[in-house]
């Protein structure tokens, strides 16, 4: 299943969808459908586009500090910031979006929980035997978080396990602080509520800029505002999936 996850929405993102209008308009002789993939595939590629899109899939609320933050039962990270490559004896880690890490750190440093829960992300292709959970256990570790303070979930492949799998090692009537990337606070609060708990959300890893200006380099496209407008796509078919599931 896990498979189907990642790979069915390949074909309804945007450069697959430019892939196969442009193949259609070749194949048809119709180069009215290739000008236009060029142009679409332009717009969604500028950061003007790309920024403000991000900005909706994020949502209008902008992080907050720690102090208003109510106290909770536990803190839950969500995976999804490292690659782990294990050479011989020697794990070496790349981080991708630290924030995470680092806001539940925070958190627990402020005393807002007694318990900071990591998910064991993994998916059945990595060839890493340790998952994201232990690895960021270990580093929680060496930043102060005493080892019994620290909970990781069995391995784990999207959110809906990371949900189940929290559910196993707290109970769900429990309050949690919830930790993730700003544009996928919505899809995961709502599968954490679901699954029981009463959830507070702490976004980190804003994307999108809030106060940049606009500038002429707004208007060139970029392979970072393309991947990024994926991103937002990929998240937003992830929350309609879930709204028909349910």
């Amino acid at each position: 299943m896990i498979y189907l996850h990642k790979i069915l929405p390949l074909f309804i993102l945007p450069i697959m969808l430019f892939i196969i209008v442009i193949l259609i308009g070749l194949i048809k002789n119709k180069k009215k459908l290739i000008y236009i993939a060029v142009g679409v595939l332009y717009i969604i590629s500028t950061p003007i586009f790309s920024n403000n899109f991000f900005k909706l899939v994020e949502g209008n609320e902008y992080r907050k500090p720690i102090s208003t933050i109510d106290s909770a039962d536990a803190i839950v990270v969500l995976s999804g910031m490292l690659e782990i490559n294990e050479i011989g004896d020697s794990t070496y880690v790349e981080w991708g979006n630290p924030d995470r890490f680092f806001g539940g750190i925070a958190l627990f440093k402020a005393g807002k929980a007694q318990k900071l829960v990591f998910t064991g992300g993994k998916l059945p292709w990595d060839k890493a035997k340790k998952t994201e959970g232990e690895v960021l256990k270990e580093y929680a570790m060496s930043n102060g978080v005493p080892s019994e303070k620290i909970l990781v979930t069995k391995d784990v492949g999207n959110t809906a396990e990371e949900a189940k799998a929290v559910k196993e090692l707290i109970s769900p009537s429990k309050k949690i602080i919830l930790v993730t990337s700003a544009y996928h606070m919505y899809r995961a609060k709502k599968l954490f509520e679901r699954e029981g708990f009463r959830v507070v959300s702490y976004k980190v890893d804003y994307k999108a800029g809030r106060n940049n200006k606009i500038v002429v380099m707004d208007f060139l496209p970029d392979a970072h505002c393309l991947e990024q407008t994926e991103t937002g796509c990929r998240e937003i078919l992830g929350r309609i999936f879930y709204i028909i599931k349910n």
